[in-house]
Protein backbone atom coordinates (compact mmCIF):
# COMPACT_ATOMS: atom_id res chain seq x y z
CA UNK A 1 0.00 0.00 0.00
CA UNK A 2 0.91 3.59 -1.08
CA UNK A 3 0.68 7.26 0.83
CA UNK A 4 -2.05 8.20 -2.07
CA UNK A 5 -4.08 4.77 -0.86
CA UNK A 6 -3.39 5.40 2.76
CA UNK A 7 -5.28 8.73 3.01
CA UNK A 8 -8.27 7.58 0.09
CA UNK A 9 -8.74 5.10 2.92
CA UNK A 10 -8.14 7.48 5.82
CA UNK A 11 -10.49 10.21 4.36
CA UNK A 12 -13.44 7.72 3.53
CA UNK A 13 -13.69 6.86 7.33
CA UNK A 14 -16.18 8.55 9.89
CA UNK A 15 -13.19 10.07 11.25
CA UNK A 16 -11.01 11.11 8.28
CA UNK A 17 -10.93 14.57 8.55
CA UNK A 18 -10.34 14.67 12.39
CA UNK A 19 -7.31 12.35 11.78
CA UNK A 20 -6.28 14.43 8.81
CA UNK A 21 -5.94 17.26 11.00
CA UNK A 22 -4.43 16.06 13.02
CA UNK A 23 -1.68 14.47 10.85
CA UNK A 24 -1.33 17.88 9.26
CA UNK A 25 -0.84 18.91 12.96
CA UNK A 26 1.25 16.52 13.33
CA UNK A 27 3.62 17.31 10.34
CA UNK A 28 3.63 20.85 11.20
CA UNK A 29 4.92 20.69 14.46
CA UNK A 30 7.24 18.31 12.66
CA UNK A 31 8.25 20.35 10.36
CA UNK A 32 8.56 23.52 12.83
CA UNK A 33 10.80 21.23 15.06
CA UNK A 34 12.63 20.49 12.11
CA UNK A 35 12.93 23.90 10.99
CA UNK A 36 13.86 24.89 15.06
CA UNK A 37 16.68 22.04 14.81
CA UNK A 38 18.12 23.60 11.29
CA UNK A 39 18.39 27.35 12.84
CA UNK A 40 20.12 25.57 15.74
CA UNK A 41 22.31 23.73 13.64
CA UNK A 42 22.55 26.95 11.67
CA UNK A 43 23.86 29.08 14.35
CA UNK A 44 25.56 26.40 15.76
CA UNK A 45 27.53 26.07 12.35
CA UNK A 46 27.59 30.04 12.12
CA UNK A 47 29.45 29.57 16.09
CA UNK A 48 31.61 26.59 15.26
CA UNK A 49 32.19 28.35 11.54
CA UNK A 50 33.60 31.42 13.35
CA UNK A 51 35.19 29.46 15.63
CA UNK A 52 36.90 27.41 13.36
CA UNK A 53 37.70 31.26 11.32
CA UNK A 54 39.28 32.06 14.71
CA UNK A 55 41.38 29.34 15.35
CA UNK A 56 42.49 29.78 11.87
CA UNK A 57 43.73 33.16 12.37
CA UNK A 58 45.16 32.45 15.76
CA UNK A 59 46.62 29.75 13.55
CA UNK A 60 48.11 31.70 10.71
CA UNK A 61 49.45 34.14 13.39
CA UNK A 62 50.95 31.07 14.95
CA UNK A 63 52.12 30.01 11.40
CA UNK A 64 53.49 33.33 10.84
CA UNK A 65 55.18 33.71 14.27
CA UNK A 66 56.50 30.34 13.83
CA UNK A 67 57.96 31.40 9.97
CA UNK A 68 59.58 34.49 11.87
CA UNK A 69 60.94 32.06 14.63
CA UNK A 70 62.49 29.24 11.98
CA UNK A 71 63.61 31.99 9.87
CA UNK A 72 65.72 33.46 12.88
CA UNK A 73 66.43 29.86 14.31
CA UNK A 74 67.52 29.47 10.76
CA UNK A 75 69.94 32.91 10.56
CA UNK A 76 70.88 32.10 14.04
CA UNK A 77 72.05 28.23 12.80
CA UNK A 78 73.68 29.35 10.11
CA UNK A 79 75.79 31.57 11.71
CA UNK A 80 76.47 29.25 14.26
CA UNK A 81 77.34 26.60 11.64
CA UNK A 82 79.13 29.13 9.67
CA UNK A 83 81.17 29.80 13.19
CA UNK A 84 81.54 26.13 13.99
CA UNK A 85 82.85 25.73 10.14
CA UNK A 86 85.40 27.88 10.38
CA UNK A 87 85.90 26.76 13.58
CA UNK A 88 86.67 23.28 12.45
CA UNK A 89 88.28 24.53 9.57
CA UNK A 90 90.61 26.32 11.63
CA UNK A 91 91.26 22.92 13.39
CA UNK A 92 91.53 21.11 10.97
CA UNK A 93 94.56 23.33 9.46
CA UNK A 94 95.86 23.03 12.88
CA UNK A 95 95.42 19.55 13.20
CA UNK A 96 97.28 19.45 9.87
CA UNK A 97 99.83 21.10 10.39
CA UNK A 98 100.89 19.36 13.83
CA UNK A 99 100.39 15.77 11.87
CA UNK A 100 102.67 17.39 9.40
CA UNK A 101 105.31 18.33 12.21
CA UNK A 102 104.51 15.28 13.69
CA UNK A 103 105.13 13.52 10.70
CA UNK A 104 108.51 15.18 10.17
CA UNK A 105 109.37 15.06 13.80
CA UNK A 106 108.70 11.33 13.70
CA UNK A 107 110.87 11.06 10.10
CA UNK A 108 113.41 12.46 11.94
CA UNK A 109 113.00 10.03 15.01
CA UNK A 110 112.70 7.20 13.04
CA UNK A 111 116.12 7.77 10.62
CA UNK A 112 117.93 8.24 13.92
CA UNK A 113 116.84 5.27 15.36
CA UNK A 114 117.37 3.73 12.61
CA UNK A 115 120.63 4.73 12.56
CA UNK A 116 120.89 4.15 16.16
CA UNK A 117 119.96 0.52 15.32
CA UNK A 118 122.59 0.07 12.14
CA UNK A 119 125.38 1.09 15.51
CA UNK A 120 123.97 -1.30 17.78
CA UNK A 121 123.35 -4.03 14.82
CA UNK A 122 127.07 -3.65 14.13
CA UNK A 123 128.10 -3.88 18.29
CA UNK A 124 125.90 -7.05 17.97
CA UNK A 125 127.44 -8.25 14.57
CA UNK A 126 131.25 -7.67 16.74
CA UNK A 127 129.91 -9.21 20.05
CA UNK A 128 128.34 -12.12 18.02
CA UNK A 129 131.90 -12.43 16.64
CA UNK A 130 133.65 -11.92 19.88
CA UNK A 131 130.92 -14.74 21.40
CA UNK A 132 132.37 -17.20 18.19
CA UNK A 133 135.65 -16.70 19.45
CA UNK A 134 134.78 -17.02 22.86
CA UNK A 135 133.15 -20.35 22.18
CA UNK A 136 136.08 -21.41 20.23
CA UNK A 137 138.34 -20.43 23.80
CA UNK A 138 135.49 -22.09 25.63
CA UNK A 139 136.63 -25.41 23.36
CA UNK A 140 139.97 -25.03 24.28
CA UNK A 141 139.62 -24.67 27.48
CA UNK A 142 137.30 -27.52 27.83
CA UNK A 143 140.30 -29.27 25.90
CA UNK A 144 143.10 -28.19 28.27
CA UNK A 145 140.58 -29.14 31.61
CA UNK A 146 140.27 -32.54 30.22
CA UNK A 147 143.68 -32.91 30.50
CA UNK A 148 144.47 -33.57 34.10
CA UNK A 149 148.85 -31.97 33.41
CA UNK A 150 146.72 -29.31 31.53
CA UNK A 151 144.10 -28.55 33.86
CA UNK A 152 146.91 -28.36 36.56
CA UNK A 153 148.81 -25.71 34.70
CA UNK A 154 145.88 -23.82 34.56
CA UNK A 155 144.91 -23.41 38.28
CA UNK A 156 148.57 -22.67 39.03
CA UNK A 157 148.42 -19.74 36.64
CA UNK A 158 145.03 -18.50 37.84
CA UNK A 159 146.74 -18.96 41.13
CA UNK A 160 149.87 -16.92 40.26
CA UNK A 161 147.23 -14.27 39.22
CA UNK A 162 145.40 -13.67 42.04
CA UNK A 163 148.59 -14.18 44.67
CA UNK A 164 150.87 -11.98 42.78
CA UNK A 165 147.84 -9.25 42.31
CA UNK A 166 147.46 -9.20 45.84
CA UNK A 167 150.86 -9.60 47.95
CA UNK A 168 154.30 -7.84 47.72
CA UNK A 169 156.68 -10.55 45.73
CA UNK A 170 158.67 -11.11 49.22
CA UNK A 171 155.46 -12.87 50.70
CA UNK A 172 155.10 -15.87 48.21
CA UNK A 173 156.73 -18.52 46.70
CA UNK A 174 155.81 -20.96 43.36
CA UNK A 175 156.76 -24.11 42.82
CA UNK A 176 158.83 -24.48 46.30
CA UNK A 177 159.76 -27.72 47.60
CA UNK A 178 159.49 -28.43 50.79
CA UNK A 179 161.91 -30.32 53.59
CA UNK A 180 159.96 -33.59 52.70
CA UNK A 181 160.60 -33.37 49.23
CA UNK A 182 157.10 -32.64 47.96
CA UNK A 183 156.37 -29.87 45.81
CA UNK A 184 154.09 -27.15 46.83
CA UNK A 185 152.34 -24.89 44.05
CA UNK A 186 152.40 -21.74 46.17
CA UNK A 187 153.75 -21.13 49.51
CA UNK A 188 152.80 -17.84 51.59
CA UNK A 189 155.57 -16.98 53.76
CA UNK A 190 154.02 -15.88 56.77
CA UNK A 191 156.00 -14.89 60.26
CA UNK A 192 155.39 -17.21 63.42
CA UNK A 193 153.00 -17.82 64.34
CA UNK A 194 151.22 -18.87 62.56
CA UNK A 195 154.05 -19.91 59.41
CA UNK A 196 154.50 -20.51 56.15
CA UNK A 197 150.52 -21.86 54.30
CA UNK A 198 151.41 -24.05 51.17
CA UNK A 199 148.49 -23.93 48.65
CA UNK A 200 147.63 -26.61 45.94
CA UNK A 201 145.96 -25.75 42.83
CA UNK A 202 144.89 -28.85 41.46
CA UNK A 203 141.39 -30.15 41.55
CA UNK A 204 139.21 -33.20 40.63
CA UNK A 205 137.42 -32.11 37.59
CA UNK A 206 136.44 -36.04 35.65
CA UNK A 207 134.38 -36.65 38.61
CA UNK A 208 132.75 -33.32 39.25
CA UNK A 209 131.78 -33.48 35.39
CA UNK A 210 130.44 -37.14 35.70
CA UNK A 211 128.10 -35.27 38.31
CA UNK A 212 127.03 -32.62 35.90
CA UNK A 213 126.48 -35.05 32.98
CA UNK A 214 124.28 -37.38 35.36
CA UNK A 215 121.25 -35.09 34.60
CA UNK A 216 118.04 -36.82 36.29
CA UNK A 217 119.10 -40.42 36.04
CA UNK A 218 119.15 -40.81 40.08
CA UNK A 219 121.29 -43.79 39.77
CA UNK A 220 124.20 -42.37 37.55
CA UNK A 221 123.87 -39.23 39.87
CA UNK A 222 124.14 -40.79 43.18
CA UNK A 223 126.85 -43.29 41.88
CA UNK A 224 128.73 -39.31 40.24
CA UNK A 225 128.11 -38.00 43.46
CA UNK A 226 129.60 -40.88 45.65
CA UNK A 227 133.27 -40.47 43.28
CA UNK A 228 133.44 -36.88 43.49
CA UNK A 229 132.89 -36.97 47.39
CA UNK A 230 135.64 -39.98 47.72
CA UNK A 231 138.07 -38.11 45.29
CA UNK A 232 138.15 -34.44 47.22
CA UNK A 233 138.33 -36.35 50.48
CA UNK A 234 141.14 -37.89 48.96
CA UNK A 235 142.29 -34.90 47.64
CA UNK A 236 142.21 -33.07 51.16
CA UNK A 237 143.78 -36.32 52.91
CA UNK A 238 146.85 -35.99 50.76
CA UNK A 239 146.91 -31.92 51.14
CA UNK A 240 147.12 -32.14 54.79
CA UNK A 241 149.78 -35.72 54.75
CA UNK A 242 152.06 -33.65 52.23
CA UNK A 243 151.86 -29.53 52.90
CA UNK A 244 151.46 -29.64 56.90
CA UNK A 245 154.78 -30.01 58.44
CA UNK A 246 154.82 -29.48 62.26
CA UNK A 247 157.63 -26.69 63.31
CA UNK A 248 158.28 -25.73 59.20
CA UNK A 249 154.48 -25.02 57.61
CA UNK A 250 151.63 -23.83 59.41
CA UNK A 251 149.39 -26.44 61.21
CA UNK A 252 147.08 -25.43 58.00
CA UNK A 253 147.09 -25.29 54.49
CA UNK A 254 144.76 -24.43 50.94
CA UNK A 255 143.23 -26.17 48.26
CA UNK A 256 142.91 -23.72 45.56
CA UNK A 257 139.75 -24.82 43.15
CA UNK A 258 139.98 -22.33 40.10
CA UNK A 259 136.17 -23.40 39.38
CA UNK A 260 133.39 -21.36 41.69
CA UNK A 261 130.90 -24.38 40.49
CA UNK A 262 132.40 -26.66 42.33
CA UNK A 263 133.06 -25.05 45.20
CA UNK A 264 129.48 -24.18 45.49
CA UNK A 265 128.86 -27.87 44.41
CA UNK A 266 130.66 -28.75 47.49
CA UNK A 267 129.44 -26.42 50.24
CA UNK A 268 126.16 -27.11 48.96
CA UNK A 269 125.77 -30.64 48.65
CA UNK A 270 128.76 -32.44 50.35
CA UNK A 271 128.95 -30.84 53.65
CA UNK A 272 130.42 -34.29 54.83
CA UNK A 273 133.42 -33.83 53.03
CA UNK A 274 134.10 -29.73 53.78
CA UNK A 275 133.33 -30.80 57.31
CA UNK A 276 136.37 -33.25 56.73
CA UNK A 277 138.52 -31.10 55.40
CA UNK A 278 138.06 -28.59 58.15
CA UNK A 279 138.93 -31.45 61.00
CA UNK A 280 142.30 -31.85 58.76
CA UNK A 281 142.31 -28.31 58.32
CA UNK A 282 142.87 -27.94 55.23
CA UNK A 283 140.15 -24.68 53.50
CA UNK A 284 139.26 -25.39 50.43
CA UNK A 285 139.11 -21.81 48.58
CA UNK A 286 137.71 -20.32 45.70
CA UNK A 287 139.19 -16.84 42.98
CA UNK A 288 136.71 -15.21 45.20
CA UNK A 289 137.98 -16.35 49.05
CA UNK A 290 141.34 -17.06 48.27
CA UNK A 291 140.93 -13.04 47.31
CA UNK A 292 139.75 -12.32 50.39
CA UNK A 293 142.12 -14.65 52.44
CA UNK A 294 144.63 -13.48 50.54
CA UNK A 295 143.72 -9.67 51.46
CA UNK A 296 143.98 -10.97 55.34
CA UNK A 297 147.70 -12.34 54.96
CA UNK A 298 148.41 -8.81 53.36
CA UNK A 299 146.82 -7.33 56.51
CA UNK A 300 148.99 -10.03 58.85
CA UNK A 301 152.06 -9.35 56.95
CA UNK A 302 151.40 -5.40 57.29
CA UNK A 303 150.69 -5.92 60.89
CA UNK A 304 154.16 -8.02 61.21
CA UNK A 305 156.50 -5.50 60.23
CA UNK A 306 155.11 -3.27 61.92
CA UNK A 307 155.88 -5.20 65.08
CA UNK A 308 159.82 -5.63 63.71
CA UNK A 309 159.53 -2.23 63.70
CA UNK A 310 157.88 -0.86 66.87
CA UNK A 311 161.73 -1.88 68.27
CA UNK A 312 163.49 0.32 65.95
CA UNK A 313 160.36 3.04 66.74
CA UNK A 314 160.93 2.67 70.53
CA UNK A 315 164.39 3.70 70.50
CA UNK A 316 164.63 6.34 67.86
CA UNK A 317 161.69 7.47 70.47
CA UNK A 318 164.30 7.73 73.25
CA UNK A 319 166.54 9.46 71.52
CA UNK A 320 164.92 12.02 70.53
CA UNK A 321 163.34 12.54 74.14
CA UNK A 322 167.36 12.61 74.70
CA UNK A 323 167.12 15.23 72.42
CA UNK A 324 164.50 16.98 73.81
CA UNK A 325 165.80 17.34 77.23
CA UNK A 326 169.42 18.72 75.62
CA UNK A 327 167.36 21.23 74.14
CA UNK A 328 165.17 21.61 76.98
CA UNK A 329 168.57 22.52 79.19
CA UNK A 330 170.09 24.85 76.31
CA UNK A 331 166.57 26.70 76.41
CA UNK A 332 167.00 27.17 80.12
CA UNK A 333 170.70 28.32 79.69
CA UNK A 334 169.92 30.72 76.68
CA UNK A 335 166.73 32.15 79.12
CA UNK A 336 169.33 33.37 81.68
CA UNK A 337 171.44 34.86 79.46
CA UNK A 338 167.96 36.82 78.00
CA UNK A 339 167.52 37.53 81.54
CA UNK A 340 170.94 38.63 82.20
CA UNK A 341 170.15 40.82 78.99
CA UNK A 342 167.08 42.41 79.58
CA UNK A 343 168.32 43.24 83.30
CA UNK A 344 171.43 44.98 81.96
CA UNK A 345 169.17 46.71 78.83
CA UNK A 346 167.27 48.00 81.98
CA UNK A 347 170.26 49.31 84.20
CA UNK A 348 171.52 50.81 80.98
CA UNK A 349 168.19 52.58 80.63
CA UNK A 350 167.65 54.00 84.10
CA UNK A 351 171.29 55.43 83.77
CA UNK A 352 170.30 56.84 79.93
CA UNK A 353 167.60 58.29 81.76
CA UNK A 354 170.02 60.35 84.62
CA UNK A 355 172.22 61.94 82.15
CA UNK A 356 168.85 62.90 80.10
CA UNK A 357 167.53 64.63 82.59
CA UNK A 358 170.98 66.36 84.29
CA UNK A 359 171.65 67.11 80.60
CA UNK A 360 167.99 69.09 80.96
CA UNK A 361 168.99 70.85 83.77
CA UNK A 362 172.10 71.98 82.66
CA UNK A 363 170.49 73.80 79.59
CA UNK A 364 168.09 74.77 81.58
CA UNK A 365 170.76 77.30 83.51
CA UNK A 366 170.94 81.04 82.97
CA UNK A 367 174.00 82.99 83.15
CA UNK A 368 174.12 87.04 84.41
CA UNK A 369 176.42 89.36 82.78
CA UNK A 370 175.95 92.38 84.93
CA UNK A 371 178.22 91.90 87.41
CA UNK A 372 181.14 90.17 84.81
CA UNK A 373 184.11 90.85 88.25
CA UNK A 374 181.61 88.91 90.37
CA UNK A 375 181.34 86.04 88.04
CA UNK A 376 184.86 85.64 87.59
CA UNK A 377 185.70 85.59 91.20
CA UNK A 378 186.03 82.73 93.14
CA UNK A 379 182.82 83.24 95.27
CA UNK A 380 180.72 83.83 91.74
CA UNK A 381 182.16 80.39 90.32
CA UNK A 382 181.77 78.68 93.66
CA UNK A 383 178.38 80.01 93.97
CA UNK A 384 177.49 78.84 90.23
CA UNK A 385 178.96 75.05 91.07
CA UNK A 386 176.75 74.61 94.25
CA UNK A 387 173.78 75.84 91.85
CA UNK A 388 174.94 73.23 89.16
CA UNK A 389 175.84 70.22 92.03
CA UNK A 390 172.16 71.42 93.55
CA UNK A 391 170.44 70.47 90.35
Amino acid sequence: MNVVSFLQYVLQGPHGMTILAAGLALVLVVVAGLYAAARRARRDATREMTRLTEISEQLARSQAELSEKLAASQADLSGRLQQSQTGVNERLDQLSRRLGDGLAQQTEKTGANLKELEKRLAVIDRAQQTITGLSQQMVGLQDILSNKQSRGAFGEIQLQDLVTAALPPSAYDFQVTLENGKRADCLLRLPNPPGSIAIDSKFPLESFQALRNAGTDEAARVQAARAFSADVATHVRAIAEKYIIPGITADSALMFLPSEAVYAELHANFRNVVEDSFRRRVWIVSPTTLMATLNTVRAVLKDAKMREQAGVIQAEVVKMLDDVGRLDARVGKLQSHFDLAVKDMRDIRISTDKITKKGEKIDALHFEDEDPSADLGPEGSAHHLREVKSN
